[in-house]
């Protein structure tokens, strides 16, 4: 069903852009100086934007978003009105954003079809709705240009924003199987983000050029691109963090402390199991990280636990390794909730906090499992985290890992890196 709902969304957009080009062919372009002045700052956008997947709820190409918007609330050139409709304005966003994405593209880091659905729905959504407050004998001429129109322009970015959300909750369950509500709340936590950033950068670019004309289309997108090379920088320090991250859970492996894939094994598991439970974005980074470093205390060891299977060893042996891990993780710099995961994740579940019980689950599963080390495979390791569930693992997150394991579900792939 959620991959039904995926393939709808993304139809609509393609058959909505087919139509779009087709109609804006056949009658031109009705006003082709804002069309390449907005085609132009979208398409900057897109050559400036983020490379990588996109994330669920995130903009990772805000001008490019912001250009696109503007264009649909175009009603007035210096005083004068516009004339084109909503399907000229898909065909321009549409033309505009994929000159923009040829470069990434040339480069093998293209953005997936879904960011382009995503605009092509959010922007016809927008246009649909705005148009008609300029029609000859709509609203425009029922609240004039005053207070009124800026109030209704206020509630359409809010419908708009809304639009953009539900499509990207929508199509990220598709293609990850997560669950809805979780998406949606990111989503809309997005939109109070850069979201606001790019619906008051786009209707403050309308109402501009209502007053000014096309020349205030690139003064009033300089500061939104500014904002977006500021979010590459922070989205560099989010991946040499990640980088790290992994290159320390790769530790144990090269001293021969762990098993070779023990730790981006519980980490991929560990986020199936989060997305079950219907875990955030960033409760789901913070799980990564801290699947990813729980073995890290094993460094601290005279003589390697045999095979790193630390879910056999004594408890409070098990809990001294995991505070070593958390003084590890905290020196290495991670977020302080990382630490608390790992630190606290050989504790009984009704101790820890709700990430550690995830990880003491999966790690659990994975040292008995792994190896061939339980007589009966996977099946029996699976049971024998069932009888544990009394004390030592919550009945919850252990029944998630049954569903996601009959699945074959393994999470998000973990990035390794070079070398």
């Amino acid at each position: 069903m959620r991959g039904a709902a995926g393939w709808a969304v993304r139809a609509t957009a393609a058959v909505l852009t087919a139509v779009a080009l087709a109609h804006t062919l056949w009658h031109g372009l009705a006003e082709p100086g804002a069309a390449l002045a907005f085609g132009t700052l979208v398409a900057v956008g897109e050559l400036a934007r983020a490379d990588g997947p996109d994330t669920p709820g995130e903009q990772p190409a805000p001008l490019g978003s912001a250009g696109a918007l503007a264009y649909a609330l175009f009603g007035q050139n210096a005083g004068h009105p516009t004339h084109h409709g909503a399907l000229e304005t898909v065909a321009v966003v549409v033309a505009a954003a994929l000159a923009g994405i040829v470069p990434h593209v040339a480069r093998g880091r293209g953005p997936a079809l879904d960011h382009l659905a995503r605009r092509v729905l959010t922007v016809a959504f927008a246009a649909a709705c705005f148009r008609p407050l300029h029609h000859p004998g709509g609203l425009g001429e029922r609240f004039g240009q005053g207070p009124y129109l800026v109030v209704l322009l206020l509630l359409l970015l809010v419908l708009t924003a809304l639009c953009d959300a539900v499509l990207a909750a929508t199509l990220a369950r598709a293609r990850t199987g997560s669950a809805y509500g979780p998406l949606l709340r990111d989503g809309m936590h997005a939109q109070l983000g850069i979201g606001s950033a790019v619906c008051a950068t786009g209707v403050v670019m309308a109402l501009g050029t209502a007053v000014a004309g096309l020349w205030a289309v690139p003064v009033l997108g300089v500061p939104l691109l500014l904002t977006q090379l500021s979010c590459h920088r922070i989205t560099a320090i989010r991946t040499t963090c990640r980088e790290t991250v992994t290159s320390l859970a790769r530790a144990t492996e090269i001293a021969g402390y762990t098993r070779p894939g023990h730790s981006r094994r519980v980490a991929a598991l560990s986020c199936a199991v989060g997305r079950e439970l219907g875990l955030s974005e960033r409760d789901l980074t913070v799980l990564e990280y801290a699947a990813l470093m729980h073995d890290i205390g094993q460094l601290s060891l005279v003589d390697p636990v045999p095979g790193g299977a630390t879910a056999e060893l004594p408890a409070a042996e098990a809990r001294r390794i995991a505070g070593l891990g958390g003084e590890v993780a905290r020196q290495a710099g991670v977020p302080a909730e990382v630490a608390v995961v790992v630190e606290r994740q050989a504790d009984p579940y009704r101790e820890q906090p709700p990430l550690a019980r995830i990880v003491r689950a999966v790690n659990a599963y994975d040292d008995l499992a792994g190896g061939g080390r339980h007589p009966g495979g996977a099946l029996a390791a699976l049971e024998q985290l069932r009888l544990g569930t009394g004390k030592e693992y919550q009945p919850e997150v252990v029944e998630c890992l049954a569903r996601v394991l009959a699945r074959g579900g393994r999470g998000r792939v973990v990035p390794v890196p070079p070398g």
